[in-house]
């Protein structure tokens, strides 16, 4: 009898690696998946990963991207988020999708798309993981020339930019370059924790004032 994945469960926190699965494979099941699920997907030489994200892994995917929408609203600066987005490119034969990511200095030439093809698009500026289940991929994110990732293990926030094909831990992120942000960032998440998110963002938002 052959299993569809969709009658595959798979618990919070833990993944499926499926391998031998051609490019051709890793569409089909893209598409028989769809967009409305929980699940995360990573494919590169030829092995499809999916995994379901802990509930403490979606929380701090969701407050670290609200901190730097505001962050990049109060500093006026246009951006293009685009979530967990599927991002493939056919050429290199990988894909993944991040927990969040943002165009910023590409934003006007991604402005509107209803579809990305990274063989002709720009990647995202800046992709954010939650490494509480170790599942990041900097090498399908350096083999599709994400300029900077971020990676937070639940405590401390890593920035690291792309150079030379690797990514390389530095102190500012090159789209913020005067901010402390390995800094702020898990602080104004902890706060949120004790002091509620209303309250957070709010004081989140006065803290980029004052350094403006």
């Amino acid at each position: 009898m052959i299993l569809s994945l969709t009658q595959i469960e798979i618990p919070p926190g833990q993944k499926v690696l499926l391998r031998d699965i051609s490019w051709e494979k890793f569409n089909e099941i893209l598409t028989d998946l769809g967009e409305q699920r929980g699940t995360r997907l990573a494919y590169a030489r030829q092995t499809l990963e999916i995994m379901s994200p802990l509930p403490e892994h979606e929380a701090n995917k969701e407050i670290i991207g609200d901190l730097l929408k505001a962050l990049l609203v109060e500093l006026e600066i246009e951006f293009y988020p685009l979530g967990s987005t599927t991002f493939k490119n056919e050429l290199m034969q990988q894909g993944l999708e991040p927990d969040n990511c943002f165009y910023i200095r590409n934003e006007a030439a991604v402005r509107g798309k209803p579809r990305l093809d990274l063989a002709i698009d720009p990647p995202p500026d800046l992709a954010l993981e939650i490494d509480i289940t170790s599942r990041s991929h900097p090498d399908i994110y350096a083999t599709l020339g994400v300029p900077e990732l971020w990676q937070f293990d639940g405590q401390n926030l890593e920035i690291k930019t792309l150079q030379s094909g690797q990514y390389i831990a530095v102190e500012f992120s090159p789209n913020f370059p005067d901010l402390p942000l390995k800094k702020i960032i898990p602080e104004y998440l902890n706060r949120v924790k004790t002091q509620g998110y209303n309250r957070t963002l709010k004081a989140f938002r006065a803290w980029v004032q004052n350094q403006i």
